[in-house]
């Protein structure tokens, strides 16, 4: 399960930024996470909640936004949404897509206290 190490590194950048802010308690942590990043976001909540016991964001809420999956579809030249990789275009119905967004995961903004 990578999410368990996904959210060890989630915590060092909330631990960082509060080195650079001066604070000391998160309340929510808000990440984006992309359709097509391979991060399950349940299991991501459950991690979440492990790995921050003990750190600066115990009991913080971990808050998901989903982003959708986007893609160039190189026969039609469309920008089409996929939900996952090896779909064809919803279009034209080919598969030459090109991944354009929605494999990123990001923490969004932190809500501190």
């Amino acid at each position: 399960m990578h999410e368990m190490a996904l959210c060890e590194g989630i915590i060092e950048i909330v631990e960082e930024e509060a080195r650079r802010r001066s604070f000391s308690k998160v309340k929510t942590v808000c990440l984006e996470i992309g359709a097509l990043s391979y991060v399950a976001p349940e299991a991501m909540k459950l991690s979440f909640a492990a790995v921050a016991a003990r750190t600066i964001a115990d009991g913080a809420v971990l808050k998901i936004v989903e982003q959708p999956g986007l893609a160039w579809c190189m026969a039609c030249s469309t920008s089409v949404e996929i939900a996952r990789r090896c779909e064809p275009c919803p279009h034209c119905g080919s598969y030459q897509l090109q991944v354009t967004a929605g494999e990123e995961m990001r923490v969004k903004e932190l809500e501190i206290d």
